[in-house]
């Protein structure tokens, strides 16, 4: 299988793209979804959102002070 960055991968295999997606290859084609989960229910007004590409993970801090982590409440993925 040819996946959309033009990369060949065996019938069966695994990986993990650039863009933190989980893929896998099969007859059938190739099936990505996201290795992670974003963060929904925080307080928006204090705190924003920090994606790390080297873990794939979402980090929520105060906007003012990136050293203070913001409690989430919810998280989708």
């Amino acid at each position: 299988c040819l996946d959309g960055e033009g990369k060949l991968h065996e019938f069966g295999s695994e990986w993990r793209t650039e863009d933190c997606n989980d893929c896998s290859s099969s007859r059938d084609g190739i099936r990505c979804c996201s290795s992670y989960v974003t963060p929904v229910d925080y307080d928006k007004e204090k705190c924003e959102e920090i994606f790390n590409k080297e873990t794939c993970s979402y980090k929520v801090v105060e906007k003012d002070d990136h050293s203070k982590e913001c409690p989430v409440h919810s998280w989708v993925g």
